[in-house]
C-alpha cells in the first residue's frame, strides 16, 4: 500500500490524498487499524508508522474529532484527517468491499466540502 498527495487534479483545483497499490489483505489490515486505533482505543493513527504503507511525498495522521473537516494541511506534506467517530465507522463500511475481494474500483472515503479528498484505490485511478 502506498500513500501520496496529488494537487490540482481537476479544473476546480481540487486535491487528493491517495492510498493505492494494495490488495485485499492490505485493505483488511488497514480496516483493522482504523477500528482498533481510532474507534476502539480513541488514538491517532500515524500512517508513517504503519509498516505496510509506503509514503511517497506526504504523511497522513487520522484522528477522531468533534466535527468533520476532512483532510487538512499547512504545508502539503503533513496531512491530518479530521473526522468524527461516526465518519470513521462509515469509512469502514466504504472500505468493506475491498476487504471481501480484490478489485480495481476506487472509493472516496468521505463526502465533505473540502478541497482535498481521501481516495482509496487499489489500482491508483480515480
Amino acid at each position: 500500500m502506498e500513500l501520496d498527495y496529488n494537487e490540482n487534479i481537476n479544473e476546480f483545483g481540487e486535491n487528493v490524498v491517495r492510498l493505492y497499490n494494495f490488495d485485499k489483505a492490505e485493505a483488511i489490515k488497514f480496516s483493522a487499524l482504523i477500528r482498533e486505533t481510532i474507534i476502539e482505543q480513541k488514538q491517532k493513527l500515524d500512517l508513517s508508522k504503519v509498516n505496510f504503507i509506503k509514503s511517497r511525498n506526504c504523511n497522513l495522521i487520522l484522528g477522531a474529532f468533534r466535527v468533520d473537516e476532512g483532510i487538512l494541511s499547512e504545508d502539503n506534506k503533513s496531512f491530518y484527517c479530521v473526522l468524527t467517530l461516526k465518519s470513521y465507522e462509515n469509512m469502514l463500511k466504504l472500505i468493506a468491499p475491498f476487504c471481501e475481494k480484490d478489485t480495481k474500483s476506487h472509493q472516496y472515503l468521505y463526502d465533505i466540502d473540502n478541497p482535498t479528498d481521501f481516495l482509496f484505490s487499489p489500482a491508483g485511478t480515480w
